[in-house]
């Protein structure tokens, strides 16, 4: 398993005055940094490229979708949008020399309705990826869909769902990431999650229920690290707790979460590193 941390760990919003990061992430032992694509057109994917060269360490690439690129919506000009932003997001990933690509991309975050998810919804994000996903599959990108919580989607709340949708979409590059802190809310229990995911899983947010500092709440990390280690789990693995809000996406950072961002990324490190240890999944 490889593990990494999240760049909005220390920043609010991705640019080169952030690529510093990419050499902080190195010096603390980890595998990989996740770099948000939120900000696309100010992704310098040149500059991210030659230092991850240059430091010696991968990286990953995740972002969410907003009201312009909402790939559910009725407007087909929105979901032509969506489509594009999304293949733009792989085009960016490849360029950087990245292979995962995930996030909620599959319709609007924070996207509420008066009644439940329709087929068309459904078949709507199945369209949609389908087509991000073949583009993707020709740069050898994998594509994660990334259940979160039922307060910030109303589509993909979990596991299951998100494997039910990568059965619409038909496609082998389509790959499930899965989240501690939104698996908190809506899985029955983590390991059960886990395994089901298998080998379709690709990425995994390390996170604890408030999403401070991991091993201090209530996820059950023994769950979690079981199953990881019964599907011989070798994907990515970050840690991702938010310094702040944002511009560009909600994170509900109301209230420091610990004393400080290093304490929080030096305490997880070391508590995700003894579980990883424990159940044979690295040092």
């Amino acid at each position: 398993m490889k593990l990494g941390i999240h760049a909005y760990a220390w920043c609010s919003e991705w640019s080169n005055d952030t690529l510093d990061l990419i050499d902080r992430v190195k010096n603390l032992g980890l595998d990989f940094i996740e770099l948000p694509l939120m900000a696309l057109e100010s992704f310098d994917t040149e500059a991210v490229s030659k230092r991850l060269q240059e430091v010696g360490i991968e990286a990953c690439t995740s972002t969410v979708l907003l009201n312009d690129t909402d790939i559910t919506s009725d407007d087909p000009e929105i979901r032509r949008k969506g489509v594009d932003y999304l293949k733009a997001c792989v085009k960016a990933t490849s360029d950087i020399g990245a292979t995962n690509f995930s996030g909620v991309i599959y319709s609007k975050h924070v996207k509420s309705l008066p009644h439940r998810p329709t087929e068309k919804d459904w078949n709507y994000s199945a369209e949609a990826l389908r087509e991000v996903g073949e583009y993707a599959a020709t740069l050898n990108i994998n594509v994660g869909i990334e259940p979160v919580n039922r307060y910030e989607t109303y589509l993909i709340n979990t596991g299951a769902q998100a494997l039910k949708l990568k059965e619409m979409i038909g496609l082998d590059n389509i790959k499930v990431h899965l989240d501690t802190y939104h698996m908190n809310i809506e899985e029955k229990d983590f390991y059960t999650a886990t395994v089901n995911a298998g080998d379709d899983l690709i990425h995994f947010h390390l996170c604890e229920n408030d999403r401070g500092i991991p091993g201090t709440g209530t996820v059950d990390w023994d769950g979690v690290f079981k199953g990881l280690s019964e599907i011989n789990y070798k994907g990515y693995a970050a840690l991702e707790s938010f310094v702040d809000a944002t511009d560009n996406m909600n994170t509900w950072v109301w209230r420091q979460l610990a004393p400080d961002g290093d304490t929080l990324v030096r305490e997880g490190i070391t508590f995700i590193k003894g579980k990883m240890k424990a159940y044979g999944l690295g040092e």
